[in-house]
């Protein structure tokens, strides 16, 4: 079964009020609780857990050591191109959005993993706009011939796929896939995707779990904060998780928590999620799936990002830019602006420096030896 009868399932209750009227002797029972039910993890996001944050930073911590100990997983994001096809009103890739498009040659992309392998970074997360008749699966092919002899580890950020795609991917060398849904609210979906292929509310809702289905190691899910109520957001986002979690044992299954940030075009934020509301949804999230990946990305400020470490991170990005060719082109043309600039060697320093361990790399192709250039 896919997510997307659970989701309509939920969709028809009403999440708000359930949420919202969640009390106090509620949040203390989910908090006593080693083994937490939908019903416990509603609770920690309800309003009612704003007085016990501290209770819930304390026991996130303890199970994020407890399942990750004290390491974060670094990863650099590598924009291959921002040509699309759709009309997201959030998005400065945004097919109405006049700004210059491109998209990289294969010596292009040489250049850029070299200077991206230079910095030491080893997790690579691929993206594109979502444009498949210019930056398709034959062009992700392409790219991939020359990224997995470089890196052991890539996962794509693209268009969803059907699941022979998927699987046709991740033997040219891709390993994890990353896929929003940016709102889990239907008739909100609609609204902010008027035209385009990512239109299909449906046919986005069950890509994680044809990634799962085609043998992605990782696959990597969430919404974009600030487009819906984000208690409701991260209830649907926490029980998205949990079914692929249940479903495919053998899956990394991790959740991105992005803040809307700034970006080519006048659309603003409907909600805005202030930085407690940030570390609530986080904490809530490491209570209820202990064994969840949770990543934080350039979007969140530097201090916060290094203050909220304890708190059940397990992945960051750096060294970051999001414009195309943008590590050694500049970041002329960038998808979003990003809070946190920091090098690679900065990120290290910053989380040696609170008692934590960067880890360029945690695991090995299946045949036990590196990719030719893998071990540089």
């Amino acid at each position: 079964m896919s997510f997307l009868p659970i989701c309509q399932e939920l969709n028809s209750q009403p999440l708000d009020e359930l949420i919202g009227t969640q009390d106090e002797n509620a949040v203390l029972r989910a908090l006593n609780k080693v083994s937490l039910r939908p019903e416990d993890f509603m609770a920690l996001l309800s309003p009612a857990a704003e007085t016990h944050l501290e209770a819930m930073a304390q026991e996130a911590h303890k199970r994020t050591v407890q399942h990750f100990g004290r390491t974060i997983q670094l990863f650099t994001p590598l924009y291959l191109a921002n040509h699309c096809s759709n009309h997201c009103v959030y998005c400065g890739f945004n097919a109405r959005n006049d700004i210059p498009r491109s998209q990289l040659t294969m010596d292009e992309l040489l250049i850029e993993a070299r200077a991206i392998a230079a910095t030491g970074m080893k997790h690579l997360l691929i993206l594109t706009g979502e444009a498949p008749n210019k930056a398709g699966v034959d062009y992700l092919e392409q790219a991939l011939a020359v990224l997995a002899p470089i890196f052991p580890s890539v996962s794509i950020e693209v268009f969803p796929m059907d699941e022979a795609d998927y699987a046709r991917l991740i033997r040219a060398g891709v390993d994890g896939l990353t896929i929003f849904q940016e709102t889990y609210n239907p008739e909100l979906y609609a609204i902010l995707h008027p035209a385009g292929p990512k239109r299909d509310y449906a046919y986005r809702l069950e890509a994680p779990d044809r990634g799962c289905r085609a043998g992605m190691r990782v696959v990597n899910l969430g919404g974009l904060l600030g487009l819906d109520d984000w208690r409701r957001e991260s209830f649907l986002t926490g029980m998205h998780a949990a079914h692929l979690l249940h479903a495919y044992p053998g899956v990394d299954i991790a959740v991105s928590l992005p803040r809307m940030r700034p970006h080519t075009g006048e659309f603003q934020p409907a909600y805005v999620v202030e930085d407690q509301h940030l570390v609530q949804i986080m904490m809530a999230l490491r209570l209820f799936l202990p064994r969840l990946s949770i990543t934080i990305s350039t979007r969140e400020a530097p201090a916060f990002r290094d203050n909220i470490v304890p708190l059940g991170v397990t992945r960051m990005s750096a060294g970051v830019t999001t414009a195309v060719g943008g590590h050694t082109k500049g970041n002329e043309t960038a998808q979003f602006e990003i809070s946190d600039s920091r090098s690679a060697d900065e990120m290290c320093a910053a989380l040696k420096a609170r008692g934590y361990q960067p880890v360029f790399k945690d695991w090995e192709s299946i045949s036990g030896s590196p990719r030719p250039e893998a071990a540089r």
